[in-house]
């Protein structure tokens, strides 16, 4: 029986994809990453659930609601590209985003939340960030300095949103967005800070 694995994620506005695909276009003529993702799959994965059993499916939208109405809808800024994996033929080419605590915080409510009702996340250090390419397989090591030739993507994006998504591999775009959580918290002003 085929699983679906499921995740957590922060989805970006149209133009913070459409600013990413105009970058990841000009950067698949000279970098050569086995596949380019979908300009509709860019995301920011807060956690990644694996197969999630029907019983469990009802907790875990009440959670993932619960968590997502403590937040108040933020911003985050693109920059910087990076790579995940061996540093000669990384396995994932990414576009980050500037630090933001609302981020880090709403990432570690997540994870709790989902550590309570029984999954088992990884462990690594959140790196935020929207994956573009995957697998190098250029006939030369690949080399960090490679990248600076590059302007990454920019872009302002607001978050007002956390979404559950389902991977369909037969598919492209592959991500399907299952249930969608509104951040509904009241915005801080500056002097609550």
């Amino acid at each position: 029986m085929k699983r679906n694995h499921y995740f957590i994620a922060v989805p970006l506005t149209a133009e913070a994809k459409q600013a990413i695909a105009r970058f990841s276009s000009d950067a698949a003529r000279s970098l050569p990453f086995r596949t380019w993702v979908h300009e509709q799959d860019y995301h920011i994965t807060l956690a990644f659930l694996g197969d999630v059993p029907p019983k469990k499916m009802a907790p875990l939208c009440e959670a993932m609601a619960a968590t997502a109405a403590r937040y108040a809808p933020f911003s985050l800024v693109l920059a910087g590209l990076g790579t995940f994996g061996e540093q000669t033929s990384p396995r994932i080419f990414w576009q980050g985003v500037e630090t933001e605590e609302t981020l880090n915080g709403l990432r570690h409510d997540v994870y709790e939340a989902c550590t309570k009702l029984g999954f088992s996340l990884d462990r690594r250090p959140f790196a935020p960030h929207i994956t573009i390419a995957r697998k190098w397989q250029g006939a030369e090591p690949f080399r960090p300095d490679m990248l600076r030739s590059f302007s990454a993507a920019s872009a302002v994006f607001s978050v007002p949103e956390i979404v559950l998504y389902r991977t369909n591999m037969e598919r492209t775009p592959k991500y399907e967005a299952i249930a969608v959580f509104p951040l509904l918290g009241a915005p801080m002003n500056d002097n609550s800070r």
